[in-house]
């Protein structure tokens, strides 16, 4: 049996699959101050013997939180002389060019705690002056030991080109300190631009001892339990690694949630012939939304968490606060607003009664009658229809609405909010959302599905069979990935297909090495992209170097596969002669898995169709209610529908029909559309 658990901000869910296809789904509530209970609860309240789990893949907000909180471990910040205030001064940008109270995000570590070793490297590596480690035991050594830290990040000046220093720098301190959690910036990420690289080693050096204590905890609570069996954990660029290997690079775990569901998408949306995609995945804190092309997400090393910038391959997934516990309030303005912040687990949406007041997405559902109380999450949650009302009834009367109405207007706000984030990813990258199929996902996707789709002209939805818990099976369908960067600057000339197959051989080598040492055996695939620009501009194309063709790899072929990739982003570049230059590499290494699990509804008893009332397009309208397993593949059936299951529901509106497809995806397209 193989098991993914995903802990979300207001649920964790869990998938079960063993080998004969059977499918397991639970869901219980998360607990934010210790989430590694809520997963072992799962686990526990889920009656599988973890001694017949041959692996077990788990995704967390943990290292998220640790940043967003300030909840990681007291770290130490080391940089060459002269280069201290380089985490305070930042970049010139303002990200609230208008906000005369305006600050720059504060970094998780502080000032005083930053502290200078007398060396340095020049640009092309060569050493100018040499780390002293006597002057370092000497000087610097005292005061880590004086304030008891417990992660060191260590990110010296154009140690990207030659880490020798900061080795040395490493194997000072760790005999020093013996048990020190010590984060090189050019293990991390070996790429130039000095402040998006000390930034993403003090990230990782600040969640590192978290993530750790979170792993060993989780570990010893598993092997009690008689589990024996892999242990991994989701990665943010859509890949697992092994739990082990996660203790050294923590900070590929920031968004390892929202990942997951991005790829257990895209397994599924595949089984039905469809690989061009926009996923949705709306659970009770947030909605994450990510494009798929080719079957393959979206990669970006363009990232920040709580402006912080993180420098490393990352899905390319865009988050707004429109979850389902995502509060309705009214501003200053006397305007309606929905989220950012959300009632999550704790309290939670007023509808939970265990203690929230605030109305949410989800009492809002409650009133307008898409969410009904006495089948959430199959009936074994009980749900306090009357307070989701009460709880809503200030926002009516502020703007002399019925509760009806006023919950509804909130749902169209929260959709507004999920076109927005999805315009992001797709027309600002060049996409054109119409030539994608929406897959909507988590406890609430499918219940605004439709809409969103509507307004962004999509014709065709796939809802995945158990639709509520995808994140927790991507864990499951996830390949094992690693990457790794380099900065490598040349100009594109006749010389550079042959600096490209150098530094594939290069790169290729560490990763097979790192490979073995996290016991990944097995196909390995390899995959090359190359940072490139028109010289003298400032930012980056990434773009995509078929390894398969690298040994007949020349410029005119580097030229125009840059020329077109400029060209979707900038319309314009594909026939520009302006010279070009490469400037870093990411490789990435997959090990894919030997089988991929199936996700599937089970088929349930047919039943009589039932009728309900449900609040859409400013009045009442009568719907069909049934059970998502009782509907017969292939069955073609016209909105309105509420279908259920143990997970999420699904809302299908006037002018569209829904069919069960083969592989159990629920395929929603506009009346008298392709099917």
């Amino acid at each position: 049996m193989r098991i993914g658990v995903e802990v979300g901000g207001t649920f964790t869910d869990l998938v079960a699959i063993d080998d004969a296809g059977n499918v397991k789904v639970h869901k219980v509530l998360s607990t934010p101050a210790r989430p590694d209970e809520g997963a072992l609860n799962g686990l526990a309240s889920s009656g599988i013997n973890l001694a017949e789990v041959t692996d077990l893949a788990h995704g967390s907000t943990v290292a998220t939180n640790a940043v967003l909180e300030r909840k990681g471990f007291l770290t130490a910040f080391i940089t060459t002389a002269g280069f201290k205030d380089i985490l305070l001064l930042q970049r010139h940008g303002r990200t609230r060019i208008y906000d005369l109270e305006y600050a720059k995000p504060e970094p998780v570590v502080l000032r005083s705690d930053t502290f200078e070793v007398d060396e340095r490297l020049l640009s092309d590596g060569s050493v100018l002056k040499a780390l002293d480690p006597e002057a370092v035991r000497r000087t610097l050594i005292p005061h880590l030991r004086q304030r008891e830290y417990q992660a060191v990040a260590i990110c010296l000046l154009n140690a990207y080109i030659n880490p020798q220093h900061e080795q040395l720098l490493r194997s000072v301190i760790v005999e020093a300190l013996p048990g020190m959690h010590v984060t090189l910036s050019s293990e991390i990420t070996r790429e130039f631009r000095e402040y998006e690289r000390a930034s993403t080693t003090s990230l990782s050096a600040y969640v590192q001892p978290v993530m750790d204590d979170y792993i060993s905890r989780f570990l010893d609570k598993l092997d009690a339990s008689g589990f024996r069996g892999r242990f991994s954990v989701m990665q943010s660029n859509g890949g697992k690694l092994p739990a082990s290997a996660m203790r050294a690079n923590a900070v590929t775990a920031l968004l390892s949630g929202p990942a997951a569901g991005v790829m257990g998408a895209a397994r599924q949306a595949a089984r039905s012939g469809f690989m061009n995609l926009i996923t949705l995945d709306m659970g009770g804190t947030s909605t994450d939304v990510c494009m798929i092309t080719e079957g393959r997400p979206q990669l970006t090393n363009e990232f920040t968490i709580d402006g912080l910038p993180v420098r490393i391959p990352i899905l390319d997934i865009n988050t707004v606060g429109a979850g389902g516990g995502s509060i309705i309030w009214i501003d200053d303005g006397g305007m309606l607003r929905v989220g950012p912040k959300s009632a999550g687990a704790d309290p939670g949406p007023a509808c939970y009664g265990l203690g929230g007041t605030l109305p949410t997405i989800t009492d809002a559902h409650i009133v307008r009658g898409t969410i009904l109380p006495e089948s959430f999450l199959g009936g074994r949650m009980e749900i306090h229809a009357e307070r989701s009302r009460e709880a809503l009834r200030p926002i009516a009367e502020h703007f002399g609405m019925s509760l009806e109405q006023a919950a509804d207007s909130a749902i169209q706000i929260s959709n507004a909010n999920i076109v927005r984030a999805i315009q992001v990813i797709s027309t600002e990258r060049g996409l054109d959302p119409r030539d994608n199929i929406l897959v909507p996902f988590g406890g609430a996707g499918p219940l605004h599905a439709a809409q969103v789709a509507e307004d962004l002209g999509v014709t065709k939805i796939l809802v995945p069979p158990n639709s509520g818990v995808v994140s927790a099976y991507g864990l499951l369908a996830s390949d094992f990935i690693q990457f790794e960067s380099l900065t490598r600057r040349g100009v594109l000339d006749d010389d550079a297909a042959d600096v490209v197959r150098r530094t594939f051989t290069e790169m290729e080598e560490r990763a097979h090495a790192k490979a073995k040492e996290m016991g990944l055996e097995g196909e390995l695939l390899p995959s090359l992209v190359i940072d490139m620009r028109f010289v003298g501009q400032a930012f980056e194309v990434p773009v995509e170097v078929p390894v398969g063709e690298l040994d007949n790899l020349n410029y005119a072929q580097l030229r125009r596969l840059f020329g077109v990739m400029h060209q979707k982003l900038f319309f314009f570049g594909a026939d520009d002669d302006k010279p070009v230059e490469f400037v870093s590499f990411r490789f990435g290494l997959t090990a894919p898995l030997a089988s991929v699990p199936l996700l599937r509804e089970p088929d349930g008893p047919v039943q009589p169709r039932k009728k309900t009332s449900i609040y859409d397009d400013s009045g009442w309208r009568e719907a069909i209610l049934l059970d998502r397993g009782s509907i017969k593949r292939e069955e073609v059936l016209d909105g309105p529908l509420l279908m259920e299951d143990a997970t999420s529901t699904l809302f299908v509106p006037a002018g569209w029909e829904a069919r069960r497809d083969e592989n159990d995806n629920m395929i929603l397209t506009t009346r008298g559309g392709e099917r």
